[in-house]
């Protein structure tokens, strides 16, 4: 569908439709008005209607989904791999037409600035590529025969079934994208439950989704999760969780299936992520890179800064050019130029931060930036950064997924060391300093608390080759393009005795191409 756009960066009213066993529906189930705060006088403003769907008609998602997986013996689950790999190319091109307005909703929905909404479209597109080239070279290496013990066999990947894809708000097309892929091109059946918000970008998808993929393959729905989401999955139809939220919703979702030991899942989670700054640190380096590790996307990213240790002897130099950093940032709406803070997409956030803030303050802690800290226009929360945050405040325990920046001193890095260890959470830390025997000592204490440690720079996602994963609270499984294949997939052999009767069956199937599972035929 070619959308009529009017003068950027306006977008035209749409009604979110929804994608079950092959037909695109736009009436059969409740609709709620989308609202948008980015608006210049604080008022929210509707910019579409979203489906509101009952238990009843996710169970006709999830049914579409078993139909077409089979029981493993659908056509999707049992085509080849080149099959399904031009599949996804065809969407991924149906899905390039579209991302004009697909970076305009994602502005509107989130408040996320123009930049980086363009590079999240682009991001995705390029997550696909790689996934597809991942996946060739994958079935490269499953086409050879192995040879030990007296038995020769092929090791190949199989889908696990259906596969239930719970997506983010803040990465509503990207993070969605890293489980919806690989759980696709491995075969499996998927059902989308969109998040809370970032839903009608999915409305230009529905018809690319519709025509590269069988009935059934790909059904996208939205309603109100906690509504809709548990009673679908006691009937134990749906075989993997790929969810990307917090571990509280993770945890009712998964002990609400009949047979948990079965039900696989792929979680990424909230976590809390510390920055170190050593007293040797560059601190203009530590600055930048906290700035915009913490208030990137308003920090709304699990992968965000959201708690900042600093050793005494530079608090002080250091507090005051984060300060400068932070209050030189440019707040406005997703369009305009050079923008770094937006509205948030909720409306109740800017309560919840301040609430951070009153409690922090109220043991003792100091707001470093008052001037503009905490201050609020419309949806837009002004960063906030707290000084001298002591441990047991909210501000230090909780993730706040917001602007709010908590300070605390140290001396050694024993204090540091018991509070990430005492931590839920087991993300990613950075560490800022140029002693490589401190560094390196940390590294070492680190190293089994998180799954990522920076050094001298932000903590990050990407690039997407890389492991995505987590500790305690904060993941099960990992992502990344070749994590990801083999997450949502299983090995299966094919074996045989290494005689003379075994080898011409063999050769048979081969020679005559018998089976698109046995098989040395390679995707180029």
């Amino acid at each position: 569908m070619n959308y009529q756009l009017p003068e950027f960066p306006g977008i035209p009213q749409l009604n979110g439709r929804i994608l079950i066993n092959g037909e695109i529906r736009d009436k059969g189930y409740e609709a709620q008005p989308v609202f948008s705060t980015c608006t210049e006088d604080g008022q929210p403003k509707q910019i579409g209607t979203t489906p509101h769907v009952s238990a009843n008609i996710l169970g006709e998602a999830v049914d579409g989904a078993a139909k077409a997986w089979a029981k493993g013996l659908g056509d999707w689950p049992t085509s080849r791999m080149e099959d399904r790999m031009n599949a996804v190319v065809a969407f991924r091109n149906g899905m390039l037409e579209q991302r004009e307005i697909i970076c305009r909703l994602l502005m509107w929905e989130i408040g996320k600035n123009w930049a980086d909404s363009q590079a999240e479209f682009d991001r995705t597109i390029q997550y696909i590529d790689d996934t597809v080239n991942e996946v060739k070279n994958m079935d490269r290496e499953a086409s050879r025969f192995q040879f030990s013990g007296g038995v020769m066999a092929q090791i190949r990947r199989a889908p696990l079934g259906v596969t239930l894809c719970m997506g983010p708000f803040n990465y509503p097309l990207n993070e969605t994208f890293t489980t919806l892929i690989p759980a696709l091109i491995m075969g499996n059946t998927v059902v989308v439950k969109l998040a809370r918000y970032g839903q009608l970008l999915w409305e230009p998808l529905l018809e690319p989704f519709r025509t590269a993929f069988p009935k059934g393959v790909v059904n996208i729905i939205n309603g109100l999760g906690r509504e809709i989401v548990n009673p679908v999955v006691k009937d134990g139809k749906i075989d993997v969780l790929a969810f990307i939220g917090t571990s509280r919703v993770a945890n009712q979702i998964k002990v609400a299936h009949p047979q948990p030991f079965r039900f696989r899942s792929i979680l990424s989670l909230e976590a809390k992520n510390p920055a170190i700054i050593l007293e040797d640190a560059d601190l203009d380096n530590a600055v930048s890179e906290c700035v915009r590790g913490a208030l990137s996307f308003n920090g709304q990213r699990c992968t965000a800064l959201k708690m900042i240790f600093v050793h005494k002897k530079i608090s002080a130099e250091f507090t005051k050019k984060l300060v400068q950093k932070v209050n030189s940032l440019v707040a406005g709406m997703p369009w305009d130029k050079g923008v770094a803070i937006t509205p948030l997409p909720d409306p109740e956030k800017p309560k919840y931060l301040q609430g951070l803030i009153d409690d922090a303050i109220s043991k003792g802690a100091v707001l470093a930036n008052p001037e503009q800290g905490g201050k609020l226009k419309g949806n837009i929360f002004f960063p906030a950064i707290l000084g001298n945050v002591p441990l047991n405040s909210r501000a230090a325990v909780e993730e706040q997924f917001g602007p709010v920046i908590p300070l605390a001193e140290y001396e050694s890095f024993q204090e540091i060391e018991d509070y990430i260890l005492n931590s839920p959470y087991g993300n990613q830390a950075s560490v800022f300093g140029r002693d490589a025997e401190k560094m390196g000592r940390m590294i070492d204490r680190l190293s089994n608390q998180v799954c990522r440690i920076n050094i001298n720079s932000q903590c990050q996602r990407g690039p997407d080759v890389y492991p995505f994963t987590g500790r305690k609270n904060s993941a099960e499984g990992t992502l990344s393009v070749y994590d990801a294949l083999r997450s949502f997939s299983i090995r299966c052999m094919v074996a045989a005795k290494q005689d003379q009767a075994s080898r011409q069956v063999i050769q048979g199937i081969l020679h005559q191409d018998s089976s698109k599972f046995l098989s040395t035929n390679v995707v180029l």
